[in-house]
């Protein structure tokens, strides 16, 4: 799978690794916009990181729609993960001050649970492989006869 495809296209699947990889790869990315951009951009530098920000949410939703396809959910599912942690900052400037905590409560749990299914769960390929063996080994323990403890009379 091409870089672009990886970081551009919302069907197929992906592991862990490249998971990471693409994940790396935009948080760089923004990372060295951010640095560059009072450089390049002067006084408009905070209008090109918002714009690079935006931008950034296409290749994490993209990622996080096929590992979730790959863990076995819906792509909807992991581009809902993405907007749960992005839209209640979004959200911070339109409403009252008193809704901050609970706007970053909800962006963390989401981002928690994001990190915990897409980032370190393995796929569903791999838990079906290893349940499979576990049910072999299972059936083939549970066929054996179990010694049994002869009855004694009670008086």
């Amino acid at each position: 799978m091409t870089l672009f495809r990886l970081l551009a296209d919302f069907d197929g699947r992906i592991g862990l690794g490249r998971f990471w990889l693409g994940s790396a790869v935009v948080a760089l990315a923004l990372f060295g916009i951010q640095q560059a951009a009072p450089v390049v951009f002067g006084h408009d530098a905070e209008r090109a990181v918002a714009f690079a920000q935006a931008f950034a949410l296409f290749p994490w939703a993209a990622l996080a729609a096929k590992r979730a396809t790959d863990r076995g959910s819906s792509g909807l599912y992991g581009i809902l993960l993405v907007c749960a942690i992005v839209l209640p900052g979004q959200l911070r400037p339109l409403l009252p001050i008193a809704w901050a905590p609970s706007l970053d409560t909800i962006s963390l749990i989401a981002w928690l649970f994001a990190l915990v299914d897409l980032g370190l769960m393995p796929s569903a390929r791999e838990a079906l492989a290893e349940d499979g063996a576990n049910a072999k080994a299972g059936a083939w323990i549970q066929s054996r006869p179990s010694p049994s403890i002869p009855s004694t009379p009670s008086r």
